[in-house]
């Protein structure tokens, strides 16, 4: 069982820059990929990164790349998200994912966190 707590959602103005981070505790980061996904009001979940156990290999989402970055840090058990140029569209609740294969994919994630709120104010 893989635990999942993320930090360091809050409030910030549009084009402001927010990271945001998931620690693992269990059965913690055996190489598996880890993902961000984020949930609007009235929205669907939708993907937004993703990263391989080494950090070798990356995934973005249109609405992201080039503003987002994710990284992990795996002495730490920790995956990070770095927002930079924020749009009031980003605002959301992030949740990190685990997977249970270092795919680096889209879907089918194992474990979840409980999700930290994010709001870019215009």
């Amino acid at each position: 069982q893989v635990q999942l707590v993320e930090s360091g959602g809050g409030l910030v103005q549009a084009g402001g820059s927010l990271r945001l981070s998931c620690t693992a505790s269990g059965r913690t980061f055996s190489r598996y990929a880890m993902g961000w996904f984020r949930q609007a009001p009235g929205k669907e979940r939708e993907f937004v990164a993703a990263i391989s156990w080494s950090g070798g290999r990356t995934d973005y989402a249109d609405s992201v790349k080039g503003r987002f970055t994710i990284s992990r840090n795996n002495a730490k058990n920790t995956v990070y998200l770095q927002m930079n140029s924020l749009k009031p569209d980003d605002t959301a609740v992030y949740f990190c994912a685990a997977d249970s294969t270092d795919s680096v994919r889209r879907y089918g994630y194992a474990y979840w966190g409980q999700g930290t709120q994010v709001t870019v104010s215009s």
